[in-house]
């Protein structure tokens, strides 16, 4: 049982005596915590951004030397800077979700900047994932619609092998990759930023009793 179990249970018990001090206490506490929790989303956030932004550096230019052959290079490069835009506007949200929680005065504007960084952070999510599924459609969609290129660009020189088969396994191969990695971006959100909403949520329900 951590610190705030512990006022909160104490604050129940004392009834009349000094009521104020220990809701103050219990509150300040929350608000603590709280802010914390927001700051640490926003600097994990940032992490992200660099830690990306530095194995997009490290990829070799042969490896997107595919995607030229089909003139996705330009497509790449504005999406690219459209993604770019898009996660400053969210680190820029984080950020100032986290000013705005850290000066709050009341219980009321607590709980509702908790609530606003909770749906930022679900925005945040569902935006990478769709944006993953949006762009992995695209490409696959161009690519696919020229199977010549692909075949000459992607096959191997086996006599043996049936394009068409070959273009068949490419298909479910991609299929599959894409289900993967949508999965494992999932999992990955659910798994940093689910425990810190979990937390804020926690935090949520504790200012919902102290407001009764």
């Amino acid at each position: 049982m951590d610190e705030l179990e512990f006022l909160k249970k104490d604050w129940k018990k004392q009834g009349a005596d000094f009521p104020k001090l220990s809701y103050n206490e219990i509150y300040k506490l929350i608000h603590k915590k709280s802010s914390s929790i927001v700051k640490l989303i926003f600097i994990i956030c940032i992490a992200e951004f660099l830690f990306w932004s530095l194995i997009a550096i490290c990829i070799p230019e042969s490896t997107f030397a595919i995607y030229e052959k089909f003139n996705l290079n330009t497509f790449l490069f504005i999406a690219q800077g459209l993604h770019y835009v898009v996660i400053f506007i969210f680190i820029y949200l984080f950020y100032k979700n986290y000013k705005t929680i850290s000066v709050v005065d009341n219980t009321g504007s607590l709980m509702k900047n908790i609530l606003k960084t909770r749906k930022t952070v679900n925005y945040y999510v569902y935006y990478n994932i769709i944006l993953y599924i949006l762009i992995s459609i695209i490409l696959n969609t161009v690519m696919f619609s020229h199977p010549n290129i692909l075949i000459e660009n992607m096959m191997p020189k086996n006599p043996t092998l049936d394009s068409d088969k070959f273009l068949t396994v490419m298909i479910v191969v991609q299929i599959f990759v894409l289900l993967a990695m949508c999965g494992l971006i999932w999992l990955y959100y659910r798994i940093i930023y689910g425990i810190l909403l979990k937390k804020l949520n926690r935090n949520y329900k504790e200012l919902e009793s102290l407001d009764v």
